[in-house]
Order: C-alpha cells, then structure tokens, then sequence
C-alpha cells in the first residue's frame, strides 16, 4: 500500500527539466531499438540517424512519421524490435479490408502498461481496498486485460466481468460490493436503465464511487448524466492498441484535461495536413512516440486523433501535460459502442452482393442513450419481392455484424435515392448529440 496522492512522486512530479533529460535518455534508447526493426532501420540508415545523434528534443523531427497503414502493410510482425521469442503477447484492432494491426509485447513491456494503469487509478483515489469491475470485453482487444492487469497491480479486488449480460453485471456489483466500474459511456447509461428496471438504486444500494470511462466519444453532458445516474465520479481516459491500451493519459481529479505519461510517450500536436508543430492550445493531430517499448517500439505514431495540449500547471501536483478531450478525428474511422468501424469495411460486405447498388449512407445517431448505426443501400434494381428482400436484409446484417462486432439496422432503398453530393455518394451521416 502506498501513501500519498502519488503513485510515483518520482515521475509524477518531476520537474520540466528533468522530464525533458529523461525523454530524451529514453528516446536514444528508443531510436537504439528500432535499429532492429526491418521496418524502421532502413529509414534511419537513409537519414543517417544513430542514438548518438540525438541531443534533444529538437531531433525528434528528424524521425520518420508512423501510420496505422505502416502496420498494416507490414502484418503481422515486420515492425517487430526483438527476435519472436521475446514477445509473450500480441494485440489486434479491427482491420478494414484488409490486415488488422498487430502490436507486440514483451513482458517488461506489460508490465510498463500495467504500472501507467495502476498509476491512472491511482490518480483518482482508488487503492488497494477498492473492488474493480471490468465490463470491457477481453481477448484481442485492449481495454479488457489492459484494465484488468492495471487493478491487479494496484492491488485491488478485481471482477472481469466483461462486456454484456447487465443482470449478472449488477448481481455483482451489489454482492461483490464494487466500488469502482469500467465501461464505454453508451453501456454505462445502459447498466442504469437495468438498475432501474430491476428497482435497484445504484446511489442507495450499491458502493459505487468511480467510474472509468472511454473508447468512444462522450461529451460533457453524457459524462455529468451517467454520473447522476450511478452516483459516482466518472473520469475519462484514453488509451490506443498501438500505444498499449488504457492508460495513455487520464484524467485526475481536477478533471482539467489528461494528464499524458511523459515518461512512457513522447507527445506532439501537429497540423494533420503540414505536419508542422501548432502552438499550444491550438487543435492539431495528437502524435506520440513510445520510450519504453521493447517488442514494437514506434516513433511519431499519428493517432489521428484532435487536440491541443492545455496550457498551464494542474493544482494535482503532477508536472506531466494534458491535453484536451478530444475533438474528433483526422479520418474517417467512426467509434460507436467502442469498436472501431472504417466505411470501406461496411463497403466490402455490401459490394458482394450482386443485388445491391453502389451507393450506401451510414447514419448514426443517438437513440435514448445508446448510439444507433443504420446502413441504408440502394439496389441494383426495383423488386417488389419483399419475401426475397427480408432474406438479403438479413443475410446482410449477418455479415455486417461478423465484419464491425455490432448490428446495425440495414434499409434497402429504391436505386438513386440516396443523397449525393457534387456527383458523389455521401457515405456517413454523423447525428450523434456529441458530434
């Protein structure tokens, strides 16, 4: 158990000139170990960057840019620092048509992710007598054993709930007697409505205190209903695949922004289009460099996600930046429910059917308090067979459920009905409260 409100004073609280001597300390040893990735030493060669010729921060920009396609197309393991061997665990998100991304761990590697874990929960005053429910769903995705090893390490009671079956997941909460939750926002407004449903106060009957929230986009005013409605304080936190998972940057108590991990990530905002750095508080694209990586070590990782650091010092105490919830992003992936949906993955399930047009309009909305996604397609050509036209609805929301792990609402439509726009197909139509 520890005192204090810091996990580690000794990160936590460092001063901006020690920060910046350790990044950079960090980042030679970084730049060291992608010199072993097949993907990343050709580059550095070309630019003639070695360990040694990185003095400060300022050499950062002498660093190649990483993207997700990068990843992509060098699937499963070109990016990869150390022999097969050393990695103990993989990671994948969701691909479009083609490969997911893959990230590689080393065991020194989870247990860094697991202390940036411990240290978020840390943050906002959950210990070792809390008892933590996970309802994040494990396997491949980050946000379930990402939370869950964070718990452990902190030393808390955990419950790996995982995603679904709300009935069980407040049967739990109550004889488990948990005080601390996480979830994506649309399930936690979810779990209220079973509470209520079930005629059990979550404020009077349960020991809820905390709420982690994140994965999908929330606004402030979701944040301020889900807490009346659980009677807790809910903080945000992000997290990435390619970054590790949860734990990124969190907020603290202050809930003034999140407070980013200087000591694991090297953070940048630039102008998506220039790639230029943007003043502080100004909105750019969040760009992020490992420090401590072994197995997958990257540099200048575009997130494509939009922010701007905050500027200023946090009553907390901790000397590490934050950045700003964030505004959107850089492409065109949409995140409903938490999972990652890229248009073109819908767009290959509705180009096999030979009964469908080419033009499709991907709506989302907030329906209560759950995010909806409806498809509406043209077809190839009026039928009035509507005994074969409920089969292929069917068959297609199959198939898009298997592609995007949710199950949109599909509407066949007349063919040329859809909307355009200067001769092209609008493709997504985003309604949702928070947008």
């Amino acid at each position: 158990m520890k005192d204090g409100k810091y996990w580690e004073p000794e990160y936590e609280t460092m001063s901006r000139a020690e920060l910046t001597a350790l990044q950079v300390e960090r980042l030679r040893e970084t730049v060291r170990r992608t010199m072993a990735s097949p993907f990343y030493e050709p580059i550095l060669r070309e630019r003639g960057i070695t360990p040694e010729s990185i003095q400060s921060l300022d050499d950062l920009r002498r660093l190649p840019f990483t993207t997700k396609d990068d990843l992509r197309s060098h699937y499963p393991f070109g990016l990869c620092a150390v022999p097969l061997e050393k990695i103990v665990r993989v990671h994948s998100s969701s691909g479009t048509t083609g490969n997911p991304t893959v990230v590689c761990h080393t065991q020194q590697d989870l247990d860094d992710w697991a202390n940036q874990v411990a240290r978020c929960m840390y943050m906002v005053g959950l210990r070792d007598t809390d008892v933590i429910q996970n309802t994040s769903g494990y396997g491949m995705f980050t946000g379930g054993l990402g939370i869950q090893y964070g718990a452990e390490r902190l030393g808390a009671m955990t419950v790996p709930a995982a995603a679904g079956n709300s009935k069980r997941q407040i049967k739990f909460i109550t004889d488990f007697g948990s005080t601390a939750l996480h979830a994506i926002p649309s399930y936690a407004t979810r779990l209220a409505a079973v509470f209520h449903e079930e005629g059990i106060d979550p404020v009077k009957d349960t020991k809820l205190t905390t709420l982690i929230i994140g994965a999908e986009p929330h606004s402030e005013e979701q944040r301020r209903r889900i807490e009346e409605l659980l009677g807790v304080k809910a903080y945000n936190c992000f997290g990435m695949s390619e970054m590790n998972g949860p734990g990124v940057a969190f907020e603290c108590k202050e809930q003034n922004g999140l407070h980013i991990w200087e000591d694991y990530y090297i953070a940048e905002i630039v102008d998506p289009v220039t790639l230029e750095p943007v003043p502080d508080g100004e909105v750019g694209e969040l760009v992020l460099t490992t420090l401590r990586r072994e197995g997958m070590p990257l540099l200048r990782y575009r997130t494509r996600d939009l922010t701007r650091f905050l500027t200023g010092t946090c009553p907390c105490g901790r000397t590490h930046r934050r950045i700003d919830r964030f505004k959107g992003r850089s492409d065109d992936m949409l995140i409903v429910k938490g999972v990652n949906i890229f248009p073109v993955q819908v767009e290959k399930i509705l180009m096999g059917f030979p009964e469908l047009g080419s033009d499709y309009l991907i709506t989302i909305e907030t329906v209560g308090d759950n995010d909806e996604m409806t498809v509406e397609v043209e077809l190839a050509a009026i039928t009035d067979d509507y005994g074969s036209l409920t089969s292929l609805t069917k068959e297609i929301t199959r198939q898009l459920k298997d592609e995007i792990l949710l199950t949109p609402r599909v509407r066949l439509v007349a063919p040329g009905s859809l909307p355009k726009s200067e001769g092209k197909a609008v493709r997504v139509k985003d309604m949702r409260r928070n947008h």
